[in-house]
């Protein structure tokens, strides 16, 4: 902030303003060292004890200049550093209050149960994206350390209704119980699901056993970090080549390739049209890799496949492309 900035300048001034009258009394009137320091400081400071040593007529006058100088400089940083903290403390307060109004708008949103590493990873995929989200986080050096961010963050026990209804949670599209332990993951995931029965749930799991406790519990999906690292892993070893080409379609990293979802509604241009006669790969340059329908993923679909209302078209292409062909299967 600008006040900071300005009580950095003072602080170096009043060194300087130190550092000539110390040199200023040793030259002028040939006092040690430390004589002439302990006179800068006790003038300054205004404190009124006697000189230490009888002044000369040129040693008053500088040290009238001591005295003008290094007081107006002490009562400049009174000043910058009272309003450096009354800017602080209404920055943080409009702050906390723009958050606030910010959450209470959102809708369709996600909601991230705790800042550790899976979360963090969550997170800077839906900003990428970008798509709205709140974290849910008790600690306050997880909250602190990504202030910088500017992601919506409510600090409270994600266990609790209290919390969860602060992050808007009966208009949130879907949850990520991301915290570090299973127990609590697993309460979250309850209490997540009595709040709002059509909620997306997505569950961490550190041990085996947890997976089916957290899918009774109410979990859509449970996802094993430990398990997925380790499968990568051998994949990596025995199918190197698919493995970096899911990274560039997943990850963005080397072509502009992405694998997306096409949301088909009943007013869709595509809806009740074939593969073939819809021409997302000849006109969009996309391609069509499954479509979702119900409980059934068919991958592959052939050119005379039917596209129905409420199907969902897992499509690859350039960003650009599905971003276009999203916009048109919304259109009628």
């Amino acid at each position: 902030m600008k006040a900071f900035r300005n009580l950095r300048t003072i602080g170096l001034m009043l060194m300087l303003v130190m550092a000539i009258g110390t040199g200023g009394y040793h030259y002028i009137e040939g006092w040690p060292w430390f004589d002439g320091f302990y006179m800068v400081v006790t003038t300054l400071t205004t404190i009124g004890y006697q000189e230490v040593h009888p002044l000369s007529h040129a040693g008053r006058v500088f040290n009238i200049f001591i005295i003008l100088a290094g007081v107006s400089l002490l009562l400049l940083g009174v000043g910058a550093l009272s309003q450096a903290l009354l800017e602080f403390e209404l920055q943080s307060f409009f702050g906390r209050r723009r958050m606030e109004r910010e959450i209470g708008r959102l809708d369709g949103h996600f909601i991230i149960c705790g800042m550790g590493r899976v979360g963090r990873s969550v997170a800077r995929e839906l900003a990428r994206k970008p798509a709205p989200f709140v974290i849910i986080e008790s600690a306050e050096a997880k909250r602190q350390r990504f202030a910088s961010e500017s992601w919506l963050v409510i600090s409270g026990d994600a266990t609790l209704e209290e919390t969860l209804r602060q992050a808007q949670i009966e208009r949130a599209a879907g949850l990520i119980a991301a915290t570090t332990t299973d127990a609590t993951n697993l309460y979250i995931v309850l209490t997540a699901r009595g709040l709002n029965p059509h909620l997306k749930i997505i569950a961490r799991a550190s041990e085996d056993t947890a997976e089916k406790h957290l899918l009774t519990a109410g979990a859509d999906s449970v996802v094993s970090p430990y398990s997925f690292a380790g499968q990568r892993i051998a994949q990596s070893l025995l199918r190197p080549h698919v493995v970096t080409f899911l990274d560039t379609a997943t990850t963005h990293l080397g072509m502009d390739l992405e694998i997306g979802e096409i949301h088909i509604t009943p007013e869709s241009m595509f809806s009740g049209k074939t593969i073939e006669s819809s021409r997302i790969r000849q006109e969009r340059g996309v391609i069509v890799l499954a479509i979702k329908r119900h409980d059934d993923m068919r991958f592959n679909p052939a050119p005379d496949e039917r596209i129905e209302p409420g199907d969902c078209l897992i499509a690859m292409g350039e960003p650009a492309q599905l971003r276009q062909l999203e916009q048109t299967a919304a259109s009628s």
